[in-house]
């Protein structure tokens, strides 16, 4: 039928055929340049049928020939010699996704040298008082998942495993004055954000894209993990209304809600036990300003002013807020504007009346990586962007395009915020008190302010002392962690910004308390990196229905 071909080789099709794992595999002991893949086209000298299923990937082309008809000929063929650098993989239709990463992910993860096994990466100690739940493999026992360790900070922690009967009472050890809590932060991925850029999903199989099969999987990880406050991003209008929030609020959550001002459909949710918060005010921020062009942008943020329900101080107050700021790489400027206008926000509901602020956490997609200078700017409090690019603020593009630099001032006066990110009614307020205490050197102390915003006017600054509940990449190894993992990317841009107490020993070093007390960091569920994330097929999959991971952060509140 093939006269062409030499006759053993023609037998192949008929004789030479073995299964190695549920996948039809043929192997050569001479080394074949890479491993390939066939599909839809089966070879002329295979004359088995080749089954594919209907929903098997069509870009897939077929392999050149492998040289010369003569040195084909010669090749000493064995089945017993398996090696992965001559295989050819014929796919099997009951072939499932996990584990099927792009090629392209493929041959880039395949470089990285991970020399410390996924046990070792999260047994590390961070701070010499970092600890790992102990018997707690990364790698669930359920086919397709992987399991994130609770690690948890030794000192006047208790351990808490996160489980589906994860203990939610408080320690009887622990005194009144103190206030334990949990937050999550979670991108849980809008259903028409999803479909408008259906390129970042090619790698997921289509029954996982569909809401109806997202939605009991995103449900289940936040009764999983059970937190005492969500910080929901991409939170799709119809279906807050018609299905999130009915059944958060059947958790025992109080939920409050801001959308998108624009076409698009979504926008931030925070909600909270109402067994352990009642709410003293909820304050949404709209980033859009018809009459500044700068500011033609749709993202929105939400700040909650919350009361603790224990009975230590009646005042006690935490601040809670949740953002999804601009993800154009290339417009820094806008990024350090609506970050400006949420700052401002904070500050006016977190001051308490003696001109300190509460405890404030600040969750959210921020597209920005960490290192960026926008990221810097919130857990330092300053940022000179005197000459940076536009394209360079948050760090997620290596090489961005256009060298634009930002503008000085990056937004117009008409905004009504300060380059310490308040509301300048409240700083001439302020300014006006200093200016009464001391009438003597009020045209001085005038003459010296105006020079000072003078030589300050390409620096930003805030008065938060922020920390980062992650450190973003694993100590001993330097792996990147990872919050979100699709086709195109896998980075870190979603945080939880905390405001430390003196005794935190997980701050950043350095931090100064300047709040009446503070939060002290507890614990956190562990992060995972790229290659981790892969080994399920990424983001979104079986079991995990967003684009994002969740965060989650334990927090005790320390009264004064």
């Amino acid at each position: 039928r093939h006269s062409m071909l030499p006759r053993h080789v023609q037998r192949l099709g008929r004789d030479w055929i073995t299964h190695w794992n549920g996948s039809q595999m043929l192997t050569l002991n001479s080394p074949v340049s890479s491993c390939m893949r066939w599909a839809r086209l089966s070879p002329p000298w295979a004359t088995f049928p080749l089954p594919i299923p209907a929903d098997f990937s069509t870009n897939w082309r077929l392999p050149p020939v492998f040289g010369p008809w003569r040195q084909f000929q010669n090749s000493n063929w064995h089945l017993d010699n398996y090696m992965q650098s001559s295989c050819f993989h014929l796919p099997n239709p009951s072939m499932k996704s996990e584990g099927e990463e792009p090629l392209t992910k493929r041959r880039r993860l395949s470089g990285q040298h991970d020399t410390s096994t996924p046990d070792e990466e999260t047994n590390q100690k961070e701070a010499s008082c970092l600890s790992v739940a102990q018997n707690e493999g990364k790698h669930s026992s359920k086919k397709g998942t992987i399991k994130r360790n609770w690690e948890y900070f030794c000192q006047q922690s208790r351990t808490m495993k996160i489980s589906e009967n994860k203990e939610s009472d408080q320690s009887s050890t622990e005194s009144e004055a103190t206030f334990d809590f949990t937050v999550m932060s979670y991108n849980i991925l809008s259903q028409n954000l999803l479909e408008d850029n259906s390129h970042l999903y090619r790698h997921c199989r289509q029954r996982l894209l569909f809401w109806t099969y997202r939605f009991p999987n995103i449900l289940q990880e936040i009764k999983q993990l059970d937190a005492d406050v969500l910080c929901l991003q991409e939170v799709q209008e119809d279906h807050y209304r018609t299905e999130i929030k009915s059944n958060l609020e059947s958790l025992g959550y109080h939920c409050e809600y801001k959308m998108r001002t624009g076409r698009k459909p979504d926008g931030c949710a925070i909600c909270f036990k109402t067994s352990k918060f009642s709410l003293i005010s909820s304050n949404p921020v709209e980033f859009f300003r018809r009459d500044i062009p700068l500011l033609d942008r749709d993202n929105v943020g939400l700040v909650l002013l919350l009361q603790p329900r224990f009975h230590c101080k009646t005042n006690a107050a935490i601040c809670i807020a949740n953002t999804h700021l601009l993800y154009n790489p290339r417009r820094g400027d806008i990024k350090l504007t609506q970050l400006a206008m949420l700052l401002a926000e904070i500050a006016s509901v977190a001051p308490r009346k003696d001109g300190s602020f509460c405890p404030i956490i600040i969750c959210g997609d921020f597209n920005s990586v960490p290192g960026s200078p926008l990221y810097r700017f919130i857990k330092e409090g300053k940022l000179n962007y005197e000459g940076l690019a536009i394209g360079k603020v948050s760090g997620q593009e290596q090489f961005p395009r256009g060298q634009r630099i930002l503008s000085i001032p990056i937004w117009p006066k008409k905004l009504g915020i300060s380059q310490n990110c308040v509301y300048e009614i409240k700083q001439q307020q302020k300014e006006e008190n200093a200016g009464e205490k001391l009438e003597g050197a009020k045209l001085d102390n005038t003459q010296e302010i105006v020079i000072a915003s003078e030589k300050l006017s390409s620096k930003l600054q805030h008065h938060f002392k922020l920390s980062s509940v992650y450190s973003h990449y694993f100590p001993e190894t330097g792996i990147p962690e990872v919050t979100t993992c699709h086709s195109r990317s896998a980075v870190t841009v979603d945080y939880i910004f905390y405001s430390a107490a003196n005794d935190d020993s997980t701050a950043q070093p350095g931090a100064e308390d300047s709040f009446h007390g503070g939060l002290k960091l507890l614990g956190r569920l562990a992060l995972l990196t790229e290659k981790d994330l892969w080994t399920v097929n990424g983001l979104p999959n079986e079991n995990n229905s967003s684009d994002h991971l969740p965060l989650l952060a334990e927090f005790r509140l320390i009264e004064r």
